[in-house]
């Protein structure tokens, strides 16, 4: 063989690079995916939130051409996913929720074979296969055979082997689940110098932090359909308000202070530590009012803490006002589904 794991040229059109239209999966009688219409722009990263059996791997097997939609149209790159299944697998690299690689062979070896496989010579597959290698950090395993690494690392050498072609489109199917802290923080990086290069990733996730960080754009998946999306901020602002957290000395009576903010136009709520107040605010500009109601009754706080909504706040109230995160999806009963 010879040549280079570079990619085709990239593919001329619209600036989505990721398109779902009314997508809808089934196995058998269990309705996997509802009618689910979502994109994501080139250079950006869409990320996916849901729980066990909410449909996010169910997506992402359709997206990466590796499952046939029941109903709807599916493009990457400009490529129907089901006609056009081959020019899809072309630009795309794929890491599902489990390490894929041959524990037979070395770390070095899984990426070399790859790169072989995609078209490059030896010394073009073994340059990859160590530049990979250094960028997670395997370089002082990448001899020893892929079955004695950690879960970890597998997990990393997995990553890896996604990116050896070097992906127009990368799928990353819950990539951290088993990876220490600094290895997450280390994806995280990766992920964003990807994005910086022009790539495009869809990112399935369960924890919010992560989204919060990496994704443009989040779509919020629940028994197979979308419930909720937009940007974190759009969001936060959707379902939460900020708040502001008033500690008080331990010789203020707080029902006078909470009286005092009541006739304000606010309203408190006794936090979680004793001689504390917390009251939803709408903007920052509101803390000076606080500060007023409290001076009106000679109540000097001893502490004032202003706080943002979280994703957390996000996906607790979508659960309260639809009671969907709470509810299994009927999707975990097919053999497809019980990953999604």
């Amino acid at each position: 063989m010879s040549g280079s794991t570079a990619p085709p040229p990239p593919v001329p059109g619209g600036e989505n690079m990721i398109e779902a239209h009314g997508v809808g999966m089934e196995f058998g009688t269990v309705r996997a995916l509802d009618s689910v219409t979502l994109s994501a722009r080139r250079g950006s990263v869409l990320a996916l939130l849901g729980h066990n059996g909410a449909g996010k791997t169910t997506l992402v097997g359709i997206l990466s051409a590796a499952l046939r939609p029941s109903r709807g149209r599916a493009l990457v790159a400009g490529f129907d996913v089901a006609a056009e299944a081959r020019q899809v697998r072309r630009r795309i690299g794929l890491t599902g929720q489990y390490a894929s690689v041959d524990g037979r062979l070395s770390g070095r070896e899984n990426l070399v074979l790859l790169a072989r496989l995609l078209g490059a010579g030896r010394r073009g597959a073994r340059a990859r296969a160590d530049e990979l290698l250094e960028l997670f950090g395997l370089q002082h395993v990448a001899a020893r055979r892929a079955a004695t690494y950690s879960g970890g690392l597998r997990r990393r050498l997995d990553l890896a082997a996604s990116l050896v072609g070097h992906p127009e489109v990368v799928f990353l199917d819950e990539p951290t689940t088993g990876l220490d802290p600094a290895s997450r923080l280390n994806l995280w990086e990766i992920v964003e110098d990807l994005v910086a290069q022009g790539a495009t990733v869809l990112l399935t996730t369960q924890y919010l932090d992560e989204a919060d960080r990496l994704a443009d754009s989040i779509a919020v998946l629940s028994a197979g359909a979308v419930i909720a999306e937009g940007t974190a901020a759009e969001l936060k602002s959707r379902v939460g308000r900020r708040t502001v957290t008033v500690v008080l000395h331990p010789e203020d009576e707080p029902a006078l202070a909470g009286a005092a903010l009541a006739r304000a136009g606010f309203e408190p709520v006794s936090g979680a530590e004793r001689n504390t107040l917390v009251l939803p605010i709408d903007a920052s500009r509101d803390i000076a009012a606080v500060v007023r109601a409290l001076d009106q009754v000679g109540v000097e706080a001893a502490e004032l803490s202003f706080g943002e909504p979280g994703l957390d706040d996000v996906y607790l109230a979508l659960a309260a006002d639809t009671g969907a995160l709470r509810r299994p999806s009927s999707a975990a009963s097919s053999p497809e589904g019980a990953r999604a």
